[in-house]
């Protein structure tokens, strides 16, 4: 069972994507970069000129994304990027506690030496990549890291389950270069989680993610309630 999430959708067999999945796995990465911000009109003709392709496959790329909770459509009106708020962000961050929360614990009941590995492994790239400021490279490398420890818990469904929930906490990890003091913050933070499931100690683990999440959040709501203050209104 692989450990990986498939940040941007698609892949198909041997890694080749269709035209759909193709045209996903680009308009999700324009989302995540900021470049198609919240609330963007996603109009077919414009989409499809600027992928360089017909707008059969974009349609069905934005209906997957709307799958993922990132996209509104409205039959007869279009579609838009989903848009950001701080209720929003509040909803993601407690579905995703109470979800994660389950993983992690069961990942430390059950965590082995290949599960070790893989998250060492994702947890070093991602460091890696974010000293380097590859954002999309360190963002697949975060993915990997936490659904290395969740897929250990051995639940399919759990691990599906928090799928759709992490990928709309994405659009709210800002493009802003991280610090180095950001990076070793998140390093240390990552470290406790994955020491914990290494010790098989659930209450430990739990302990930890909820500490690391938490921080998250409050950066985040800090950041989005201080933009709002800078525009006019």
């Amino acid at each position: 069972m692989s450990s990986r999430l498939e940040l941007l959708p698609g892949g198909g067999k041997g890694g080749r994507r269709t035209l759909a999945e193709t045209a996903a796995a680009e308009l999700h990465q324009l989302i995540l970069s900021g470049e198609l911000p919240s609330g963007t009109p996603l109009r077919l003709v414009e989409l499809a000129n600027r992928l360089e392709m017909s707008q059969m496959p974009v349609r069905e790329g934005l209906r997957r994304l709307e799958a993922l909770g990132l996209v509104d459509i409205i039959p007869h009106r279009g579609a838009w990027v989903r848009e950001l708020s701080v209720d929003d962000l509040h909803d993601t961050h407690e579905t995703r506690l109470a979800l994660e929360s389950l993983a992690v614990r069961a990942a430390a009941e059950h965590f082995s030496e290949e599960d070790e590995q893989r998250a060492v492994a994702a947890l070093a790239d991602h460091v890696r990549l974010s000293r380097l400021d590859d954002s999309v490279g360190a963002r697949q490398a975060h993915a990997d890291f936490h659904f290395a420890l969740y897929r250990a818990g051995g639940s399919h469904w759990l691990a599906r389950a928090i799928e759709p929930v992490w990928q709309n906490s994405e659009r709210y990890r800002f493009g802003s270069r991280p610090t180095a003091i950001q990076i070793e913050r998140t390093r240390i933070e990552h470290q406790t989680i994955l020491d914990a499931c290494v010790d098989r100690d659930p209450e430990a683990a739990e302990k930890a993610l909820r500490t690391h999440l938490a921080g998250a959040v409050q950066r985040i709501t800090e950041t989005m309630t201080s933009k709002q203050q800078r525009e006019p209104s």
